[in-house]
């Protein structure tokens, strides 16, 4: 058996740790107290393990006073130092993964609430007893809030009826809107569709309106069939059947036109014809009673892990915040662990924010010789008055060394600076050393009091506000062995708890606030003579600043706006004093009142600038209206605006976890994008608790998942084999290790039999084995090919990647989706393909492999002897659609490259994507023009030696404009045509500028290497020319293009060098 090194400390992958034979010698605890050490093969299930325990322990002592063997099972310490029983005994010792080979047999008599919690640490990666260990207030109360929204949602599923089930797990995905260009994909006006029957060999074609609805389709099937084989007089309900999408889980019902149903639309795009097949409701009910038994056995099941209720506390008499009218206070205690040089000099500088509004001046600490420990005992006092905190404010620290620019050359290196972690002031340089950063308010709006230790972050961002980062966590660095600490205290302002006023109370204080205000009929309203300007302010997109007296101009005309310009709430909020209780307050009042935003307007009020509970509520309350469709589309902003969230019961997390339990393919996507991240320390407690909840609430769930992340170890494992021997044994070899591997039992049942993580409706069912392989480059991504045992099922194809972090990928092709859907909504299809890639972990996915399809370096390569040749080809790439398409096809393959190369010069030059060479730029056999790999995005082109090697906006080569002129030279009409296909896709962009910028926005927290601040995201203003008519735009554009064209000799030198490169390698 191939030896698999995933980790050096990794004993089920290390190769030292293996017998030759497969076997690992494992230490066995008897309930007798006998211990038994035995070596057993790595890959047996946990049954055969147990028999031959108990085969071996009957020449043990104390034998005789065991019970029947049925009557144990085992028990480990697993991954997440979580004690599991190990019930199901179906699986492999090498899946269940012991911390260490020991087991310990154990009394069938573990409680079915200690299991679950069990399965749920071990699916989402973190032991739930790291969360009781914390010994939260917070965290308990939100745990048991989501543990009643889970419950709730468990028990509305009992007796739910096979549809509204099948509504649920298997919910229908549709595109309500229907483009103009799909009429002439049609025959005549109708649909044809191919209909299967279960179990039979039946298949019958028909011809129907495109309006006709899923019912009705089945009727007519039924019919046919009937009246083939004679029985026209039986009669069968249309109702007892479901249409589903052959060779997937998707199905096709509802009172919805066919035509709305994203698999129809497709292959009608495509012009395929669909295949569906009429299934008996029977089969969908026995997949309904099946879960029906989890849920029901999950109500009843009670967790050891929910915190007990605390006895209710007497109601004790509080002070509201706005009666305090001292200046905000804090003590500086002592510092430990400073870690700057010994001949710097320390600050301490700290400030209170809303958002990225600073409250009030900065104050900083007096300085102290550098040191490891030092003891200030110093009062910071801040120039705002407590009753004027909002109460989303921030208190931000920093630690930074002081020193001179002579004496920073030695000391450098070992403070790890940057270039964008420095300021110069008077000579000194200050280098920041550490941050952090906690609320003013604790999570049931208690102003803080007492003592208080913040251990400290060290990695910085690369802009920085006075040395601090307001943008950064609240949650202190649980590594606190190494990490710097700092010790304060909160001034305290009264003997009772200061409490931040309740919803009520605001409202109140703004309602005396209007009556006592003058000309209070007349406030915020300006008329006709102020119309335009603020017209001219709200049309700015979210990145131009607002100057003083427009912010002024806006808050006092602020029911104007809301009356003529509700899409200016943003600039609103940015333009009020949150310093100022009356202008909070009367916010908060005009709130109640103002119109629902369109969900993808109100997306920008999810930023950081709005850190506002009552605003992001609005917020929230604006997403409800969202399709679950349109969810989908923006789930991964969602999840990374949860960063944002200070408090971990927050209106988003419910709204998010809501919709994930009441469809299981948001709750896929919800589970994967918070699992992806959960080892991060900055939100590991946040997105594990909510993972728990999905889990709570979604039992049914929790197998198929489970299921996924055994693969995915699986396919971990595979990869670092191969990584291990790539460099010992040559690529055939090393393909051969790999097939081995893949015929082994442990690993063909893992890959095996599962729902993909790309798309809930892929069944990867049977590994083919022979297609499988693994690619070149430097991470050696795996290529893994499926059979589709389910009728009508293509081959599968994905591709697993461990090592490159596919964040940005995801957030590329999620761009490009969202394009896509722009541009349709618009009547234009530019048949884009944003093919299905998910992060699953820390620097590995997966990427959905698309079929038909070929590089444009290999097409080259193929029609070339000489490398060096190849790129300049220019009639390869036609000849290579000539030989899969023949008369009217090759029209259509070469309208479809048009088309589809018109979306990608377009979305590749807005979106700034880089690294453009042959090999990342691929073409299916149909025509269709795709790009792949999108590590450079956003202008952030590669350089060498100072030079960029990408001169041009984007990709536009002689050979492409050889296909699109059906390789006629003069054929200036269908260039005419692909220029304006060009112009048009780049207007109706533009016209949508501000949510491309809302959506890079929002994933600034991410941590994406090129996504970190927001003058990265300035590029996409450039690019759209957000800031000049559409006319100069318009201008900019053709200008972008002709230079493209002008200058794409230089790209066919790049490819050239590429080819040849990739030549020598193979």
């Amino acid at each position: 058996m191939p030896p698999a090194v995933t980790d050096s400390l990794d004993i089920w992958a290390v190769d030292s740790q293996i017998g030759a034979d497969g076997s690992i010698s494992v230490d066995f605890l008897l309930p007798t107290g006998i211990y038994i050490n035995l070596d057993v093969p790595r890959d047996a299930t946990i049954s055969q393990i147990k028999q031959l325990l108990w085969k071996q322990a009957h020449s043990y002592p104390l034998f005789h006073l065991l019970m029947e063997i049925d009557s144990y099972m085992f028990s480990c310490v697993n991954q997440t130092a979580v004690h599991e029983e190990l019930e199901d005994e179906t699986r492999r010792l090498c899946d269940v993964r012991p911390f260490l080979p020991v087991l310990k047999l154990v009394t069938r008599n573990c409680d079915p609430g200690e299991k679950l919690d069990s399965k749920i640490g071990v699916l989402i990666g973190k032991g739930l007893h790291e969360f009781d260990a914390l010994q939260d207030p917070e965290v308990n109360d939100f745990r048991a809030k989501m543990r009643r929204i889970s419950e709730e949602k468990i028990q509305s599923l009992v007796g739910l009826s096979w549809m509204d089930w099948l509504k649920h797990t298997y919910p229908p995905e549709q595109e309500p809107v229907i483009p103009e260009s799909i009429q002439d994909k049609l025959y005549s006006g109708n649909l044809v569709v191919a209909v299967h029957f279960d179990n039979c060999q039946d298949v019958f074609s028909f011809q129907v309106s495109p309006n006709m609805n899923p019912i009705k389709l089945n009727e007519l099937a039924i019919r046919k069939r009937l009246t083939i084989h004679g029985k026209e007089d039986e009669e069968v309900d249309p109702a007892d059947y479901v249409l589903q999408v052959s060779g997937r889980l998707e199905y096709v019902f509802g009172d919805h036109p066919l035509i709305q149903f994203q698999y129809i639309r497709t292959c009608v795009m495509n012009r395929t014809l669909p295949q569906l097949t009429l299934v008996e409701c029977c089969t969908i009910k026995k997949m309904c009673e099946q879960e029906m038994i989890a849920i029901e056995a999950a109500i009843n099941r009670k967790s050891s892990n929910l915190p007990l209720p605390l006895p209710p506390k007497k109601t004790r008499a509080t002070t509201s915040v706005w009666d305090i009218c001292n200046p905000f206070k804090i003590v500086l205690l002592k510092g430990n662990k400073l870690n700057t040089e010994e001949n710097a000099k320390v600050h301490v500088r700290a400030g209170l924010f809303h958002g990225t509004e600073l409250l009030c001046k900065t104050v900083v600490s007096t300085e102290i010789s550098g040191r490891s420990d030092h003891v200030w005992n110093e009062v910071l006092e801040f120039e705002i008055n407590v009753c004027d905190l909002p109460r989303m404010a921030r208190l931000c620290f920093a630690v930074y060394a002081v020193m001179d620019k002579m004496k920073t050359k030695k000391s450098t290196k070992a403070m790890n600076t940057s270039k964008y972690q420095t300021i110069r002031k008077a000579g000194k340089v200050h280098y920041p050393v550490a941050w952090v950063n906690t609320m003013v308010f604790d999570y049931k709006g208690h102003l803080r009091n007492g003592e208080l230790v913040l251990h400290s972050w060290s990695s910085f961002p690369d802009e920085l506000e006075e040395m601090l980062n307001p943008m950064g966590t609240v949650q202190t660095n649980p590594y606190t062995e190494n990490a710097t600490a700092l010790h304060i205290r909160f001034q305290e302002y009264s003997k009772q708890p200061i409490n931040y006023p309740p919803f009520d109370k605001i409202l109140e204080k703004a309602a005396e606030i209007a009556r006592n205000s003058d000309n209070a009929a007349m406030a915020g309203r300006g008329g006709k003579k102020f119309y335009v300007v603020l017209k001219d302010i709200m049309e700015r997109d979210p990145l131009s600043q607002l100057c003083e007296n427009e912010m002024d101009l806006i808050w006092t005309l602020r029911y104007d706006c809301r009356e003529n310009f509700p899409q200016s709430l943003p600039k609103l909020l940015l333009s009020l004093k949150w310093n100022k209780l009356e202008d909070v307050a009367q916010l908060q009042a005009l709130l109640q009142i103002w119109p629902k935003l369109l969900p993808r307007e109100a997306l920008e009020l999810l930023d950081f600038n709005y850190p506002d509970q009552y605003v992001r509520e609005y917020a929230v309350g604006c997403l409800r209206q969202m399709s679950d469709e349109e969810l989908s589309q923006y789930l991964l902003q969602l999840v990374q605006v949860l960063k944002y969230e200070p408090f971990l019961d927050c209106a988003l997390s419910r709204f998010l976890l809501e919709r994930a339990l009441g469809n299981r393919r948001i709750g896929q996507m919800l589970f994967w994008h918070l699992r992806s991240e959960v080892h991060i320390p900055a939100v590991s407690v946040q997105f594990g608790l909510i993972l728990e909840a999905y889990c709570r609430g979604s039992v049914a769930h929790m197998k198929v998942l489970a299921k996924q992340v055994e693969a995915l170890n699986k396919m971990k494992t595979l990869n670092s084999l191969i990584k291990l021997n790539a460099m010992k044994q040559s690529k055939a070899k090393g393909k051969d290790a790999m097939h081995t591997c893949l015929k082994q039992n442990a690993y063909r049942e893992a890959l095996s039999d599962l729902q993909s993580p790309l798309n809930p409706s892929v069944i990867l069912s049977e590994l083919h084995v022979e297609k499988c392989r693994y690619m070149d480059s430097k991470m050696k991504p795996l290529w893994i090919v499926y059979n589709n045992k389910m009728f009508g099922g293509d081959l599968v194809g994905i591709i697993f990647k461990n090592g490159d972090d596919l964040r940005q990928d995801m957030l590329t092709l999620q761009i490009l989706r969202l394009m896509d859907i722009l541009w349709k909504e618009a009547g234009l299809d530019l048949r884009i393909l944003p093919y299905g890639c998910l992060a699953t972990g820390d620097h590995s996915g997966l990427i959905e492999a698309v079929s038909s399809s070929e590089t444009i370096a290999d097409i080259q390569l193929n029609s070339s002897n000489v490398a060096a040749a190849a790129a300049f080809n220019k009639d390869a790439l036609l000849n290579w659609l000539k030989e899969y398409n023949l008369g009217e096809d090759l029209d259509r393959a070469i309208e479809e490259f048009t088309l589809s190369c018109a979306g990608y010069c377009v979305a590749t030059y807005v979106l700034g994507i880089g690294d453009r060479h042959s090999d990342n730029i691929m073409v299916r056999k149909n025509g269709q023009l795709f790009h792949i790999d999108f590590g450079h995005i956003l202008g952030n082109f590669k350089s060498k030696f100072g030079i960029k090697r990408e001169r041009v906006p984007f990709i536009l080569t002689y050979d492409f404009i050889h296909v699109i002129q059906q390789g006629k030279t003069g054929n200036t009409e269908k260039f005419g045509r692909f220029r304006q296909y060009c112009e048009e896709a780049y207007l109706i962009l533009r016209k949508h500028g501000n949510l491309f910028i809302t959506l890079f926005a929002l994933m600034l927290t991410a941590g994406l290497p090129e996504l970190t601040s927001v003058k990265d995201i300035q590029y996409l203003k450039d690019s759209l020319a957000l800031g000049k008519s559409e006319e100069e735009a318009l201008k900019q554009f053709k200008q972008k293009f002709d230079e493209a064209l002008r200058e794409s000799w230089t790209t066919k030198v790049n490819w050239m060098a590429h080819t040849v490169r990739k030549d020598y390698r193979s």
